[in-house]
């Protein structure tokens, strides 16, 4: 069996993901099909405080590039990508349609809350809802005005407040997305999707595509999810669709049986791991990339500590006085190791990016990172328009960190 050390399968996986290649300039449509080849999905998230997290992991692997081209790729002919469940809420690699059709039909076991309440006590509300999005596309806000007279009649509450305060109709419209029944079109500016029936969104040759069995999309699904992670656990495998880890490991046994899998062992490690048969395995990865929280390459934490000893969890949920690196803490990667955490902000108003904290990961010198890191935040600055870069001084940041601070 072939034994791979801690570096080799660190450098495997970075490159898996996309980093270390040197920026092009500009960016075009063929760079970013590539890295949608490569990872596969971009995790959606509502938090808005650099920016929306979608547009980032594109970023952090090419540097500055026009977010319009992500904006097409997701919501224009030819689709590149569809909005589904993934890891988690995501623009997804519209070739995995067919694939993710299982968890579509699971629905009635996965969905949760006012989604399954609504499903099982309001059916009239559900088909209703689905018949004004057969005539129009429309946010649920808006399919909700379309059925203001409908509500009405039934006594059903409209709803003033968005977010997770889901009014019936936005919980019927949920419903029928996750079972498959309605699509994404686009997202508005305000972030809010925008309905529509699958087969007026997805490619025809994706919505004429056969299902394929569940035993089937689990085997393409890991044969992805092994592709852009490059080299990983079981736990990996499973996590990066949010797959059950006995039906992957079935199809585990199916790619290794193809050729596509290979079990390898890897210094320091005591799960089973398993390297993609067309990994690349760099010597060296030159990277500097400032890597947002919803990143795929840091989706599984313990992969994470596994590979890098960096243990890293997002704060955002965790109330004030208990934080310990900030609110929204961006991983700075040099090389092939995250060095540095950094609080960021984009405040528009201000015209800056603000650095509220950053931290020094153990045994690095401040002065290999300092300078690399300014780089960085510069660049990115630049990207969101803000033309100056803002440190909140050392003495103001009141978090206790790992105690090596980062003056920058």
């Amino acid at each position: 069996m072939l034994t791979l050390t801690h570096a080799q399968a660190r450098r495997i996986a970075l490159a898996a993901q996309g980093f270390g290649a040197s920026r092009p300039a500009p960016v075009t449509m063929r760079q970013l099909q590539r890295t949608v080849d490569r990872v596969a999905q971009f995790q959606i998230d509502s938090i808005n405080i650099v920016r929306r997290a979608h547009y980032l992991p594109l970023y952090s692997r090419f540097g500055p590039y026009d977010t319009d081209l992500l904006d097409r790729a997701a919501g224009r002919a030819p689709r590149r990508l569809f909005e589904y469940w993934g890891h988690a809420a995501s623009m997804i690699d519209v070739r995995l349609e067919p694939a993710l059709r299982f968890r579509m039909a699971r629905a009635h076991q996965e969905a949760w809350g006012r989604m399954q309440q609504v499903r099982q006590d309001q059916p009239d509300l559900v088909a209703s809802v689905l018949a004004q999005l057969q005539r129009r596309r429309g946010t649920a806000r808006e399919v909700e005005e379309a059925l203001a007279d409908t509500l009405r009649a039934t006594g059903e509450r409209r709803s003033e407040q968005w977010g997770w305060n889901w009014s019936a109709v936005k919980s019927a419209t949920e419903w029928l997305f996750w079972s498959g029944e309605v699509a994404v079109a686009r997202r508005t500016l305000q972030f809010e999707r925008i309905f529509d029936l699958p087969e007026r969104v997805l490619p025809a040759a994706v919505a004429s595509a056969p299902t394929p069995s569940d035993a089937e999309a689990m085997v393409e699904l890991v044969r992805r999810s092994a592709a852009a992670l490059g080299v990983g656990t079981l736990a990996c495998l499973a996590d990066y669709f949010r797959l059950d880890q006995a039906e992957a490991r079935a199809a585990i046994t199916v790619l290794e049986g193809s050729g596509e899998l290979e079990p390898v062992e890897v210094s320091g490690w005591t799960r089973h791991a398993w390297l993609w048969h067309r990994a690349a395995r760099p010597r060296r990865i030159a990277a500097a990339a400032l890597v947002s929280p919803f990143d795929s390459v840091v989706f599984e934490r313990r992969r994470l500590r596994g590979l890098f000893g960096f243990d890293y969890g997002l704060e955002v949920y965790v109330r004030g006085p208990k934080r310990r690196y900030g609110y929204y803490v961006y991983p700075f990667l040099l090389g092939e190791r995250f060095v540095a955490r950094v609080d960021l902000k984009a405040d528009r108003q201000a015209g800056e990016l603000v650095v509220r904290a950053a931290w020094l990961e153990e045994g690095l010198d401040p002065q290999e990172v300092r300078g690399p890191l300014r780089a960085e935040l510069e660049l990115m600055a630049g990207w969101l328009g803000l033309p100056a870069v803002r440190i909140v001084p050392v003495q103001d940041w009141d978090l206790p960190g790992n105690g090596r601070p980062l003056a920058l």
